[in-house]
């Protein structure tokens, strides 16, 4: 069995690289890092890491399964997400994903941070701007050039420090 393993779903490469920030802090060799697929077994360990994009306040599917998988483990929760956290919202979608795991585990917390978007939430977005909606649509179109910096290199240090602060 492995001492830790950083499990996750990327769909940009936003999660992936905070998934790679925290295996590369992880003390010893006992430690894999691995995108989740289904199809491959879950590796065993005593800590997990599990990071997902956040796609309408929540996880995907695979999570999901994968966390209810999750017995008498200690599991810690990272993701991304297009918009630009604040606390309520981190709150909110913590509250949706660690549902899926079993109480026989230990819950060790949550990191969230900004991160890159996929252009066609650009284009989707100015294909539906109009008069009434305007000032709405030009505050996500803001928010999508913020997320173009992220994650930072301020938020990989960030994500690091909370995978220190778990293990």
């Amino acid at each position: 069995m492995l001492e830790y393993a950083v499990l996750y779903h990327s769909e940009t490469g936003n999660t992936a690289k905070i998934a790679s920030a925290i295996f590369s802090q992880l003390p010893g060799k006992s430690k894999d890092l691995m995108q989740i697929n289904l199809s491959e077994p879950i590796p065993e360990a005593a800590v997990y890491f599990v990071g997902f994009s956040v796609n309408r306040g929540t996880c995907c599917m695979e999570v999901a399964d994968l966390l209810s998988e999750l017995h008498e483990k200690k599991v810690s929760l990272f993701a991304t997400c297009g918009a630009n956290p604040i606390p309520e919202y981190i709150k909110e979608v913590e509250s949706k994903v660690k549902v899926w795991l079993d109480d026989d585990n230990e819950y060790c917390g949550f990191f969230l941070c900004q991160g890159r978007m996929q252009a066609k939430a650009r284009d989707r977005w100015e294909g539906i701007r109009n008069k009434e909606n305007a000032r709405h649509i030009d505050a996500m179109l803001r928010n999508f050039e913020e997320a173009k910096l992220h994650p930072s290199t301020e938020d990989l240090k960030n994500a690091i420090e909370f995978a220190k602060a778990r293990i």
